[in-house]
């Protein structure tokens, strides 16, 4: 028999999956390779009038007048920021977030998923988060991911892509401009915003935006968010049911940082 609880908790499973859901079935899978040039353009025809027509970002997309900054910053006060890990360095659990700051899809993660994950394992010390960007949707999203780990380099990574995610626009609509990154940084908390621009265009960070494009196709991934697990002294593995367009629910994120731990 089925106790309340368990129910309580199978009912808010369902929820989590079908407002995820929703917002990817027809935008889930981003290829990493075509063989048609015919079928590339269109499909990002479809995508980009699916995404303008129904995009959950920020009011104004582009605006540098931002969106939940006090919101991003109740989530993550208290938690460490070392580079592109939030949470306890000696969290045994790692995981591991392949996302791309222009994917629509990863925006529902970060707002309805991952500050759950803030609130539960990470902020318990059960388990840490590390973020690739993995730039697959268009240009823009290499710049934005720059952005973001130059944000890193003065503690405020994940206050960067948080709020960046919170103000998101439609995808490769020109956006990602230096003045709304600009914004970002600055409402993200980066201390020295000349610095910042300085470390943004530091080439290492396309040699790891390569680095990351290799790992993630090595554990077949197809599309972001896209996550792998990690215990202390192991090697990351990609957490089972991300195939085709399924998606991975809070559940099965906690499931998988437990059973590493």
């Amino acid at each position: 028999m089925t106790s309340r609880k368990e129910e309580q908790e199978r009912r808010r499973e369902e929820r989590q999956r079908a407002e995820v859901e929703a917002g990817v079935k027809e935008r889930r899978q981003r290829l990493v390779k075509l063989t048609s040039a015919a079928v590339f353009l269109a499909i990002i025809a479809v995508v980009l009038a699916i995404v303008i027509s129904q995009s959950g970002g920020s009011d104004e997309a582009g605006s540098t007048d931002l969106n939940d900054v006090a919101t991003v910053q109740s989530q993550l006060k208290g938690l460490p920021q070392n580079g592109p890990v939030l949470g306890d360095p000696s969290a045994k659990v790692t995981l591991i977030e392949y996302g791309d700051l222009q994917c629509s899809t990863c925006k529902l993660y970060a707002d309805s998923i991952m500050p759950q994950l803030f609130s539960g394992p990470v902020r318990s010390g059960q388990a840490k988060i590390e973020f690739r960007a993995w730039p697959i949707i268009g240009p823009d999203s290499i710049p934005a991911a720059e952005g973001a780990y130059a944000a890193g380099q003065q503690g405020r990574f994940w206050s960067y892509i948080e709020l960046f995610y919170a103000n998101q626009g439609g995808e490769n609509s020109g956006y990602v401009t230096d003045a709304f990154q600009t914004a970002v940084a600055k409402d993200a908390g980066v201390p020295n915003i000349a610095m910042w621009n300085q470390d943004r265009k530091d080439p290492r960070w396309k040699r790891l935006l390569k680095q990351h494009e290799q790992q993630a196709q090595a554990f077949g991934f197809t599309g972001t968010p896209s996550f792998a697990i990690q215990s202390a002294g192991g090697a990351a593995k990609p957490i089972p049911g991300q195939t085709g367009g399924s998606v991975l629910s809070l559940g099965a994120l906690e499931a998988a940082i437990n059973q590493a731990g």
